[in-house]
């Protein structure tokens, strides 16, 4: 789940803090693997309960409050109803599609893993990469033992797909 809100420790310590969601790009679909889902339907029960809660705020701060709230509860509102969920289970084994943790080696010979998500559950640090993202458009389709070519500013780069495993516990 993102960090969409954030509390201080000072006088503003009631102010609510929206973090705009992440776009997704014109025509493309919002897919999400169970996890994702499940992450946007309890950020969804968080901010019904916050909103519980600041009904007994102070009049002078609640409907700025109030406001915040709603804008991030209709926005995540459509993301849920947008959201096509994808199994894991449902996809080809030993080829890189959404959902999929994904081994490779760079030319360099370094390994790493990514697991290719939604847009709102990547989250770089843990691994979890957007299927919009250049890393993860480089490896769509490639099967184990194949080769994906990640294109950057800084030129191309040849990503050897060593594993590809889809989550069981959907």
């Amino acid at each position: 789940m993102s960090k969409a809100f954030t509390k201080d420790d000072d006088a503003n310590a009631s102010e609510v803090l929206v973090v705009p969601r992440a776009p997704l790009p014109d025509g493309v679909s919002n897919y999400v693997t169970p996890r994702g889902l499940r992450a946007l339907r309890l950020e969804q029960t968080v901010i019904e309960q916050r909103r519980s809660a600041f009904e007994a705020a102070d009049p002078a701060d609640r409907l700025a409050q109030l406001q915040a709230l709603a804008r991030r509860a209709y926005e995540l509102a459509a993301r849920i109803a947008s959201a096509e969920l994808v199994l894991g289970q449902n996809q080809p084994q030993g080829e890189v599609r959404f959902g999929a943790r994904v081994t490779l080696r760079t030319e360099s010979g370094q390994e790493a893993s990514y697991q290719i998500v939604g847009v709102d559950e990547a989250e770089a640090a843990a691994g979890r990469i957007a299927f919009t993202s250049p890393l993860a458009r480089a490896l769509l389709g490639v099967q184990v033992g194949g080769v994906g070519t990640l294109r950057t500013p800084r030129g191309s780069e040849e990503l050897e797909v060593l594993a590809v495993a889809y989550e069981t516990d959907e």
